[in-house]
């Protein structure tokens, strides 16, 4: 035993000598860790729990073919008619597209099966195989949700920002999916360039973000191009994904979104084929169901893609939403969501395709207890199933309506807690301790207090919330009575007046507003 090592608590006052071998274990539990030795870290592989029977599965799976084969999807864009059909596809009198099993099966077998969606920084890149789980922000909310005075406001291009640069120091956030609507911007071309150029000047990670029209494609890559330091550069590494609503469920393409996606698939663009069917109004009530109409309707967007572009990167995004039966309003916080989300979360795995789905929606219109237990259960769910891409999972509340910064800072103290559960529990020699055991046991002190393996197991084990409060009740009062929110509302305000990303080259940044009008300053950006 080393001369480390503590007696164990007794109660009353605590001895002098115990603060300094205290201080010396959080100075090292402060101490940054390398990245293969970290607790929890972006990838990690989920797939411990499975919702559904394998016999479930199959059923579902059959019954996706089966609606694509005998209902089909209508509105298809003719330039979509013409790709599908041409594939095997057939187009019915009624103007419905019907995909036999055999084409659907053949396309399966093209379909990408490892996705590296890239961030502008290398080390954010997300390596998409079966079961490994990335946790991130999305969504279009309309409104920023300040939890001090418990008001909401329009959503604007400013916030957007402020979103992505606090996203970039969050360690359990590993991409950036716009998770509102700029409103301040009222052009809707503009709104689609500043929506970008705010992301990708707020992180060096992955960004995800959605487009109005085919029209407005050439002008955003043009910025693009120009952010990444030319049409080579963007093809060769990608960083921005666009998340699209292909289909209007329940089983009909969107026309428009679809002139979008071929768009997107041309100039190198990695697609999340998004299906948001809401169970009981756009989807069967029943959530096996819910599941095989949004399964049918992204296997028609893998068709879709792969007749279009073999092997193009997609992430299969059934995203089915889950309606409080008794008033219509969307349930996002609820455990059928989260139970929607795991199973969607297991064909993906069945499939073997990169997949994404929706977690960690509050319905809570502020960050409070009803909040946290409906962004956990369905984070923690989802991860434990293997869900590759979770989006959503922090930062949304009032049922995607409004988007909070504070929480937003708070759930990745969340997300490092999913993480975790995620990981599991390793069973290894090492890990057995009966060694430690008898050493503490037969020759020690009787506990594991300083003992090397408790020093060396409390970084590369546990994982230490950054604003959660784990004291007493007498070290709480001794502090003042830290409030949860209100550190979150100084971390808040520290990140933002400190930090402004600087991934992006000067020269990229005056490209980009050479090829459009950005709305946000060179001041506002720390330029």
């Amino acid at each position: 035993m080393t001369d480390t090592a503590e007696p164990p608590p007794t109660g009353g006052r605590r001895a002098a000598g115990r603060s300094g071998g205290r201080a010396a274990r959080h100075a090292l539990r402060s101490a940054p860790l390398a990245e293969d030795v970290r607790p929890i870290r972006p990838g990690l592989a989920g797939g411990l729990y499975s919702p559904l029977t394998e016999a479930g599965v199959q059923r579902i799976h059959a019954a996706a073919l089966e609606a694509l084969e005998t209902i089909g999807l209508a509105d298809a864009p003719p330039s979509g008619v013409e790709l599908l059909t041409g594939a095997g596809a057939v187009l019915g009198d009624d103007g419905r597209l019907r995909f036999p099993r055999a084409l659907v099966e053949d396309m399966l077998a093209l379909a990408a099966r490892e996705v590296v969606l890239c961030g502008q920084d290398p080390r954010h890149d997300m390596t998409l195989s079966p079961s490994r789980v990335y946790y991130g922000t999305a969504g279009a909310a309309v409104h920023l949700v300040d939890p001090v005075t418990r008001t909401y406001r329009d959503s604007t291009l400013q916030d957007l920002y402020d979103a992505a640069r606090i996203t970039e120091l969050l360690d359990n956030v590993h991409f950036f999916q716009r998770p509102m609507v700029a409103r301040d911007v009222l052009d809707p071309l503009e709104m689609d360039l500043n929506t970008i150029y705010a992301c990708a000047r707020g992180t060096s990670k992955h960004i995800g973000t959605s487009f109005v029209g085919p029209d407005h494609m050439p002008a955003c890559f043009e910025l693009i191009h120009a952010l990444a330091g030319g049409e080579a550069a963007w093809r060769a590494r990608p960083f921005i994904s666009n998340s699209n609503c292909f289909v209007v469920p329940p089983m009909k393409f969107a026309t428009e979104s679809c002139q979008v996606m071929e768009a997107a698939i041309r100039g190198g663009m990695p697609v999340l084929l998004l299906s948001a069917g809401q169970a009981g109004a756009t989807a069967p009530a029943s959530l096996a169901g819910a599941i095989v109409q949004a399964v049918a309707e992204c296997l028609a967007g893998i068709v879709y893609v792969n007749a279009l572009a073999p092997g193009h990167p997609a992430v299969f995004g059934t995203w089915p939403f889950v309606s409080d039966l008794r008033t219509g309003a969307m349930s996002g916080g609820s455990g059928e969501q989260a139970l929607l989300s795991a199973g969607c979360a297991q064909m993906h795995r069945f499939y073997g395709l990169p997949g994404g789905a929706a977690a960690g929606i509050a319905d809570a219109k502020l960050p409070d207890m009803q909040a946290g237990w409906e962004q956990a259960i369905s984070n923690v769910m989802v991860g434990l199933t293997g869900l590759n891409m979770v989006y959503e999972s922090v930062g949304m509340h009032a049922s995607l309506l409004g988007f909070c910064l504070e929480s937003l800072i708070l759930g990745d103290d969340m997300l490092g807690q999913c993480q975790r559960c995620v990981r599991g529990i390793e069973v290894r020699e090492d890990d057995i301790s009966l060694d430690v055991m008898r050493s503490v046991c037969l020759e020690g002190p009787g506990h594991y207090l300083g003992h090397a393996q408790t020093l060396g197991r409390m970084q590369v084990d546990y994982v230490y919330p950054r604003l959660g409060d784990r004291t007493s009740p007498k070290e709480w009062l001794e502090r003042d009575r830290p409030d949860l929110l209100t550190r979150a509302v100084a971390t808040k305000e520290e990140m933002l007046a400190k930090h402004f990303p600087a991934h992006l080259p000067r020269e990229a940044d005056r490209a980009a507003r050479e090829a459009a009008r950005i709305h946000l300053s060179e001041a506002a950006v720390g330029l």
